[in-house]
């Protein structure tokens, strides 16, 4: 009579999935942006560094309400992917239990969001700053820029940290 032996789903799948909690960051970051400095603060909208995006005309207010709006679609469907993409780790067997891992990939994803937005909107493209509503706004966006950096970093760090960042461990809450 051969003996079976049964590997636990985690352990056969293979590494754990970091998409999931690496796009979850990206998009709860960009959500953050866009309501915090576009909405609350109103530091900024979209398109508010462009001639056509003038926030102190209506026509620069209705443009920038749509482009602020098709930022947050964009930010939605990033979140929607990590919801299905962490369903499909968790059927694979391959959801870090570690509260670690996950925190360290959603900081992580959301610094890395908030460096590409700012390379690309406020210093590439020019279409908004940080703080569009001052003079000289590249300090503002030197430090929403290296805060970001920081953010990434420290995230990544806790991420490696993790027992799991690397293979299937124990799922404790560790």
């Amino acid at each position: 009579m051969s003996r079976v032996i049964r590997t636990p789903p985690a352990r056969a799948a293979g590494a754990p999935a970091r998409a999931p909690a690496f796009l979850f960051g990206m998009g709860i970051g960009g959500f953050l942006d866009g309501i915090v400095l576009h909405q609350l603060l109103q530091w900024h909208h979209m398109l508010s560094h462009t001639e056509s995006g003038d926030t102190k005309t209506v026509a620069g207010l209705e443009l920038n309400t749509l482009a602020d709006g098709l930022f947050h679609s964009a930010m939605w469907v990033l979140v929607v992917a990590a919801a299905a993409l962490t369903v499909r780790a968790r059927r694979q067997g391959r959801l870090s239990g570690r509260w670690s891992f996950h925190t360290g990939l959603v900081l992580c994803g959301w610094g890395m969001f908030n460096v590409v937005e700012g390379l690309v909107n406020h210093q590439l493209l020019q279409i908004h700053h940080v703080r569009d509503d001052l003079g000289g706004p590249l300090a503002w966006d030197l430090g929403f820029l290296g805060v970001s950096v920081a953010l990434a970093l420290g995230g990544w760090l806790l991420f490696r940290g993790s027992p799991t960042s690397g293979k299937i461990g124990t799922p404790d809450a560790g």
